[in-house]
């Protein structure tokens, strides 16, 4: 079933994070970050930080905070069968630190389809500040949804 275009625009549920220096360790581990800044504060100083800087895409994760992160796609009626996470970009304006409470404020800005009708995409912008309003980045990430009903 097509995506409604009328969901272009709608806002999702804020989600929030304080970041912790024992999650932005083993974040920087899981994703084998080899650089000591994101491990080690000493290092990090070194490097000209206050504190471990947020490594690359962890920010990707604040979203995940929600206890149901994909609510929004089944309140449209996908088949989480069927999703795909297909891309990911981030544009960094400001580093964030441990203690520093960050905002995850998403909004779908695109619905499409293709290989008639056999692939849907929703587009999601993302943007992550502190609480002071502070804008950290924009996120846009891209779910592909296989249709069984499509023909490719």
């Amino acid at each position: 079933m097509p995506l409604d275009p009328t969901v272009v625009g709608t806002e999702l549920p804020t989600a929030t994070m304080t970041v912790d220096r024992g999650r932005l360790r083993f974040f920087a581990k899981a994703i084998g970050e080899t650089d000591p800044k994101y491990t080690d504060v000493a290092a990090a100083r070194a490097a000209g930080h206050p504190d471990l800087p947020v490594p690359p895409t962890f920010l990707f994760s604040i979203e995940l905070e929600a206890p149901d992160p994909f609510s929004y796609l089944s309140a449209l009626g996908v088949d989480l069968r069927r999703v795909l996470h297909g891309e990911q970009s981030f544009v960094y304006h400001a580093m964030a630190y441990p203690g520093d409470e960050l905002l995850a404020t998403p909004r779908i800005s695109d619905v499409y389809t293709k290989k008639a009708g056999a692939l849907d995409f929703i587009a999601k912008a993302t943007r992550i500040t502190r609480a002071d309003g502070t804008v950290i980045a924009d996120l846009q990430s891209l779910i592909v949804i296989q249709n069984p009903g499509g023909t490719a």
